[in-house]
């Protein structure tokens, strides 16, 4: 694939998976984004055990973040990460939170704040949801989210509701 050059952006990608071997999942997909030529992993948290949003008949979930410095543009790395959720069999049929081999969200893509119809960033719901916070917090402490403030001021306001780290 070829994806024009933009200056180096911090991003942060957000990892989840519930089906077919999780934590096989999670970690492929980081082995995966890793190696892609314009991407370049700075941090990458624990595992986390999160229940499902939504539906509740689906299987638990596994989730962590991961920190990467890339030259794509935002859409080129959202373009990047779905093909990336494809390969890993991910099917999308309209369920809103539901059941999936591989979830990649683009949580945070440097100080910029987006609003596509394809593309929300910070990703939307991002402030709400203890298992995107505890990992961002765990592998950036001190990150202050475009629009929303610090997260250690967001992490405050955010119960566990059931997140264990695993690692």
């Amino acid at each position: 694939m070829k994806y024009s050059k933009n200056a180096p952006v911090v991003a942060y990608i957000g990892l989840g998976s519930n089906l077919a071997q999780p934590v096989a999942q999670i970690k492929s997909a980081r082995a995966v984004i890793a190696s892609i030529a314009d991407i370049r992993e700075l941090a990458f948290s624990s595992l986390y055990h999160s229940l499902p949003m939504g539906p509740q008949n689906q299987p638990d979930y596994v989730n962590a973040v991961m920190c990467v410095a890339t030259d794509l543009s935002p859409m080129d790395l959202l373009h990047c990460l779905q093909a990336i959720e494809n390969d890993h069999g991910r099917e999308r049929k309209g369920e809103r939170w539901g059941a999936r081999t591989l979830d990649l969200d683009i949580l945070i893509y440097g100080d910029q704040e987006i609003n596509l119809p394809d593309l929300i960033v910070p990703h939307k719901g991002l402030d709400e949801r203890s298992f995107v916070l505890y990992p961002l917090f765990e592998i950036a402490p001190q990150l202050v989210v475009p629009g929303k403030g610090p997260i250690s001021g967001l992490l405050a306001k955010c119960p566990l509701s059931g997140l264990r780290r695993m690692n």
